[in-house]
């Protein structure tokens, strides 16, 4: 019952936090479509999203006070069918057969990652993070991750590289170690409340900056590949990475598969294999629709009613701006 419960809370909060995407993706595309564009952060609609984004979180968090990272990481799968759905609706994008394959496998290889998740009920006490914390495997895990993300920063901000990998990956690493403090901090306050204090000890403070420091950074990245990237396309990648680097920091800080048997191991994984495939046939060939055309089409824009197809003229100095409905008329 406690791990159902910890399941229906990642499910629901991952569903919040498709939803909350693509509220960011529509904001991005009303205030490309305005003369003078703003930033962002003025936006009322992209600070909605924002909020929704950190109720899912905090749904999410409270999960992992109820199941093991590698039952609750893979349920992102929610969100990842939720953006293809809810994209057909909010942002006016097609319904493909693809689309229809990929969540089927999708849920297929979500079923069996919940089935043959590792069931082993532990109480995660201060004492238990802090031995974790400083075992070798941990330490070389943690080594490793910091070199990659030097390496991925540096191409990032010295090379101006913003590929989708590269932005993802760094949202994936940072990731890890979200869901390794919030796993700790989420499973010390339920033992508190059950009487058993553990708010006393510093790794607790400890876990709670890493929690807070890695996911201001990962809504940074984040934000940054939403803004140069289609939802679609985000969302499945992000989830293939995220839920790779969350079970693999499960198993190696919590050892969550340490007495598991070999064909819960199988399956398991085998689920994962499933999972990802649907993902990256939901994100085959989705491509942004502006791309595609030779003009810009206002009326495509969510929130806007325009619906003429403006195309400047190439020889005047306002040619690959947008203008509005007035100006195009005055102009003629």
């Amino acid at each position: 019952q406690t791990q159902l419960l910890g399941v229906l809370l990642a499910a629901a909060s991952n569903f919040l936090i498709s939803v909350s995407l693509n509220i960011q993706k529509c904001a991005h595309l009303r205030l490309a479509c305005q003369a003078e564009p703003k930033p962002y952060y003025t936006s009322k609609l992209w600070w909605c999203g924002i909020t929704l984004l950190g109720l899912g979180d905090v749904g999410n968090f409270t999960a992992y006070g109820f199941a093991p990272v590698a039952l609750v990481a893979p349920l992102g799968s929610v969100s990842v069918i939720g953006s293809a759905f809810i994209s057909v609706l909010f942002l006016k994008k097609t319904m493909r057969a693809a689309d229809i394959l990929g969540g089927t496998l999708t849920v297929t290889g979500t079923y069996l990652l919940v089935t043959f998740a590792p069931n082993v009920p532990q109480e995660l006490t201060a004492r238990r993070v802090q031995n974790y914390l400083v075992s070798w495997p941990f330490l070389v895990y943690s080594i490793l991750e910091i070199i990659i993300f030097c390496i991925l920063l540096y191409f990032y901000k010295r090379k101006a590289v913003k590929h989708i990998v590269v932005l993802l990956m760094m949202v994936a690493l940072l990731a890890s170690l979200t869901v390794i403090a919030v796993k700790a901090v989420a499973s010390m306050i339920t033992l508190s409340a059950k009487g058993k204090m553990q708010l006393t000890y510093p790794v607790f403070y400890i876990m709670i900056v890493l929690m807070a420091t890695s996911c201001a950074f990962q809504v940074k990245f984040l934000n940054q590949a939403m803004h140069l990237y289609e939802a679609t396309a985000v969302v499945p990648i992000n989830f293939v990475f995220f839920t790779t680097s969350a079970i693999i920091s499960g198993v190696i800080f919590y050892r969550e598969f340490q007495s598991a048997a070999l064909l819960s191991v199988f399956m398991f994984l085998f689920g994962c294999l499933l999972s990802f495939l649907g993902v990256f046939v939901i994100a085959r060939n989705k491509k942004e629709e502006h791309l595609q055309i030779p003009f810009i089409d206002c009326g495509h824009i969510p929130g806007q009613k325009l619906t003429g197809k403006i195309q400047p003229d190439s020889h005047s100095s306002r040619y690959g701006t947008l203008n509005n409905e007035d100006d195009s008329v005055k102009s003629k």
